[in-house]
């Protein structure tokens, strides 16, 4: 499994509104990468603070890639999710499940601080993450 130190599983995925995203292009910056549900309650809690850190540093070269495990979830309910929350980060739809396969997701939220070479330098399994954790991983990836 994808852990601390390693290079992070490239992937491509699109948004609802069919953007393409691809972690291999976003090298120089550091990435979070976050596979959520919607049906999932630390999911739900931690959102928030995910929210406001990617606000907060977002201008530093800080980006969140919310994957969303459509396989397992419901795609109707992510927009009204995202508008619930007023998320402005990309959400992403792993249709098929191959990003929790790559990254061998066992549980929901599974978040991957990635520094801006694609190397790992934390993984947070479960959640909801304070924005305490969150503040400290977002400065280690920045480094």
């Amino acid at each position: 499994a994808p852990q601390k130190g390693f290079t992070a599983p490239d992937f491509s995925l699109k948004t609802p509104t069919g953007e393409t995203y691809r972690l291999s292009e976003l090298k120089g910056q550091a990435v979070l990468v976050n596979v959520w549900a919607t049906w999932c309650p630390p999911c739900r809690a931690e959102m928030p603070a995910i929210e406001k850190m990617y606000n907060e540093y977002k201008d530093q070269g800080f980006i969140v890639l919310a994957v969303n495990s459509t396989n397992q979830d419901n795609p109707l309910e992510i927009a009204p999710f995202t508008d619930a929350y007023g998320l402005t980060f990309p959400i992403l739809l792993d249709e098929l499940g191959e990003v929790s396969r790559a990254y061998q997701v066992r549980s929901l939220p599974s978040t991957y601080f990635i520094n801006r070479h694609g190397i790992i330098t934390e993984v947070v399994i479960g959640g909801p993450m304070s924005e305490a954790l969150l503040r400290t991983r977002i400065e280690e990836a920045l480094k």
